[in-house]
């Protein structure tokens, strides 16, 4: 079984390869490590002058990157899902510079299929993989927002936005009340007793 960090260096140098703007930015990082932690596994990978990624790594990292074990699943709906929840600490620029890098590249799945199947069929897995992830990322708003409305109208669970703006000025009327009602007791005890 081969080890994990070394696989995704390749993967990552795959796509680096053609994105040569990001390798541009990673080259004068040359020699610093990142460490990246997914869930129980932990990545240690190394800058080279290229602007790619080696699995040799140094051994205090330059930068370290925690994501949460469901990471992989978060990548299929939206990058930026994933890079909320990251958690970065090292050398401030070059961790901007990875944030900028591993938010921006984008692997050009077409070309990768097309010598093996050939660009027509390539063509079309792709753009069937693409509406099916439309098509899965529609349901599941759906289904979050059939959920939000049977937990708040059928369940009882949530309240409506009319129901808490009619509580909020039910609050602002009882606050007012109770400020007329704390003068009318401070001029009923100041005034003269019969």
């Amino acid at each position: 079984m081969m080890p994990l960090t070394p696989l995704l260096g390749a993967a990552l140098n795959h796509l680096l390869q053609g994105a040569e703007w990001a390798r541009l930015r990673l080259r004068p990082f040359a020699g610093q490590s990142l460490a990246l932690e997914l869930g129980p596994l932990s990545l240690h990978l190394t800058a080279t002058a290229e602007g790619l990624f080696s699995s040799q790594s140094a051994a205090t990292p330059a930068v370290s990157i925690s994501l949460p074990a469901s990471a992989p699943l978060l990548a299929l709906q939206d990058v930026d899902l994933v890079m909320q929840q990251a958690r970065i600490s090292g050398n401030a620029e070059f961790a901007e510079t990875l944030s900028f890098v591993f938010r921006n590249l984008d692997w050009d799945v077409e070309a990768d299929l097309a010598p093996l199947l050939g660009d027509i069929l390539a063509h079309r897995l792709v753009s069937t993989g693409r509406s099916l992830q439309r098509h899965l990322r529609q349901a599941s708003l759906n289904l979050a927002a059939n959920l939000s409305e049977y937990a708040r109208d059928e369940a009882g669970l949530l309240v409506s936005p009319a129901q808490m703006q009619g509580f909020s000025q039910q609050l602002l009327r009882l606050r007012d009340d109770v400020a007329r009602l704390e003068k009318r007791l401070q001029h009923l005890e100041r005034s003269p007793q019969p």
